[in-house]
């Protein structure tokens, strides 16, 4: 299989399945779903090249105990990202800067929750970085425990499973195993869509809105206080 040097090559799919194994995926999917020190790992591309080595035979783990543990992993690591955020609370936007965590990171997260509401959790699954902090900013906000599990299930299972799953289906098609390096591009290329989208749709807001619109924009420390807005997402 050709790698791509898509960053550092301890961050390489490939090799990473290479050294650690089954185990390594297990941890780097639960870390990336709900640890601030996971937003920079390669969990689409992981599962993707897992699902393909599964198919081609370099993996003997059976597919669908495969699916079932990344899914496990998953919600179970975004469980830890939302008590992280009750225990936290708004205290995590008052976090200064460092090498690991970035404000920015968590005021992105926070506007997606806030735009999309309990169904951010599925969302955010698909859009790196944001999946990170997501779990964390619903508790954050205390939103509804019944309505996380819920929300978390299914974002969970869409995505490890149905990354997996893809890689798996698209391992038999000759062309994939001549271009796994185009695939991974492809795949961290859909992934930054939606954070480019916004980022322009965002853009194009300022630009209307004139200069002196920004005055009343919240800031990182604005945020740490509860707003009824949040309020709402807690009732549901």
């Amino acid at each position: 299989m050709t790698n791509l040097a898509l960053g550092p090559s301890w961050l390489d799919p490939d090799q990473l399945l290479s050294s650690f194994g089954p185990v390594g995926l297990l941890v780097i999917v639960f870390a990336e779903s709900g640890l601030l020190i996971g937003f920079f790992l390669p969990g689409d591309s992981l599962l993707f090249t897992t699902g393909l080595l599964i198919t081609s035979g370099k993996l003997d783990t059976p597919l669908w105990l495969m699916c079932l543990m990344v899914v496990a992993a998953a919600v179970l690591g975004d469980q830890v990202g939302y008590l992280f955020g009750r225990k936290v609370g708004p205290a995590l936007f008052n976090r200064p800067d460092s090498k690991l965590f970035k404000q920015e990171n968590v005021e992105k997260a926070h506007e997606f929750f806030e735009k999309y509401g309990p169904k951010s959790l599925v969302l955010a699954r698909f859009v790196p970085i944001v999946r990170t902090f997501t779990p964390i900013i619903a508790g954050v906000s205390r939103m509804n425990y019944r309505s996380f599990i819920t929300y978390n299930v299914i974002g969970g299972t869409l995505w490890g499973a149905g990354v997996t799953l893809l890689g798996a289906s698209l391992g038999n098609v000759e062309f994939v195993h001549k271009h796994i390096e185009l695939m991974l591009v492809a795949i961290v290329l859909v992934s930054v869509i939606p954070i480019a989208i916004e980022f322009l749709r965002a853009r194009s807001k300022a630009k209307k809105a004139g200069p002196g619109a920004g005055s009343g924009t919240q800031g990182p420390s604005d945020l740490s206080q509860p707003r009824p807005q949040r309020r709402r997402h807690a009732k549901r």
